[in-house]
């Protein structure tokens, strides 16, 4: 309610036209309320990460979270606001049968498009050590499903490769061709190394390409500019928040803890005017208002 007073009005296909037209910039998001800022500030598609909804929680990223709880997530992102959300499905929860379950349930909880990877489960976090591959053609079976099982043709599929770092460069260009020959709308890169493997994978890959500028990975930390010179068509930066929020809190709490009081750090508080004007308060008190006239009146 609070985004759809802005009249911002996107929708599932604004994706897709926006990877036609240009370029998408994702922002990451864990909940509804981030969600809501990050649309705020003026991202027309966000990012749900696996890893933020097991962190959310408190768990690693190891594919211990369930198909519910991420559709949940998606759910209470796509309630409150409009632009794309982009959702990590990890290894889409299974086998080939589950990818087209997966794609089902996402597409009813309001995705506009998923990311499939080709790890063996379970799965590790892309820039850690110890990744193992299914095989290409596993992988391409799994695209196939989650491209038959989309009711809406607008709804974007997207396949990531982890084989950089486990076969090298060559190889995961060669996954990324078999992907896009399945159907893969786009390819997911992981894990690049260098601004030289952006620009190489980019003039061999015969479609659209997303790439991931997480923290603290393998990746070099490079612009949404620089990746879109580059011949990228997407990028996310899908924990960036997130961590954000975390150091954030965890900074809160040892202070609060340490003085007792929060006095001398109210100037890092969200007033209760701007939450209130974040979550649209006043239009649900409207509401709530006509609402109840409507029942005296009936009366």
């Amino acid at each position: 309610m609070s985004i759809m007073r802005d009249n911002i009005n996107l929708g599932p296909g604004d994706l897709r036209k926006q990877i036609e037209k240009g370029f998408v910039f994702s922002a990451g998001v864990f909940n509804g309320i981030s969600a809501i800022i990050a649309q705020r500030s003026g991202f027309r598609s966000t990012y749900l990460s696996g890893s933020g909804v097991a962190g959310s929680m408190g768990l690693p990223d190891l594919s211990v979270t369930t198909l519910k709880e991420v559709a949940d997530e998606v759910d209470r992102i796509t309630s409150v606001t409009t632009a794309p959300l982009i959702v990590d499905v990890d290894t889409g929860f299974g086998e080939t049968l589950n990818v087209t379950r997966t794609v089902r349930i996402m597409e009813r909880a309001g995705a506009s498009a998923i990311h499939i990877e080709d790890q063996v489960l379970p799965k590790k976090c892309g820039h850690l050590q110890g990744k193992r591959l299914i095989e290409t053609g596993d992988m391409i079976s799994k695209i196939r499903a989650a491209v038959d099982a989309r009711k809406n043709p607008d709804f974007v599929i997207i396949a990531r490769t982890d084989a950089r770092s486990v076969n090298g460069l060559d190889d995961a260009i060669e996954r990324a061709n078999a992907y896009f020959e399945a159907g893969s709308d786009v390819v997911f890169t992981e894990a690049l190394e260098t601004m030289d493997e952006f620009k190489t994978f980019a003039r061999k890959a015969r479609g659209p390409l997303m790439a991931n500028m997480t923290e603290f990975g393998r990746s070099p930390l490079f612009s949404a500019a620089e990746l879109k010179e580059a011949g990228y068509r997407m990028v996310i930066f899908p924990l960036t928040a997130f961590r954000a929020f975390m150091k954030t809190a965890q900074t809160v709490y040892d202070d609060l803890y340490k003085h007792g009081t929060q006095r001398d750090f109210m100037d890092k508080i969200m007033s209760r005017e701007s939450f209130y004007d974040l979550i649209g308060y006043d239009d649900y008190e409207r509401e709530d208002k006509e609402l109840a006239g409507r029942k005296r009146s009936s009366q």
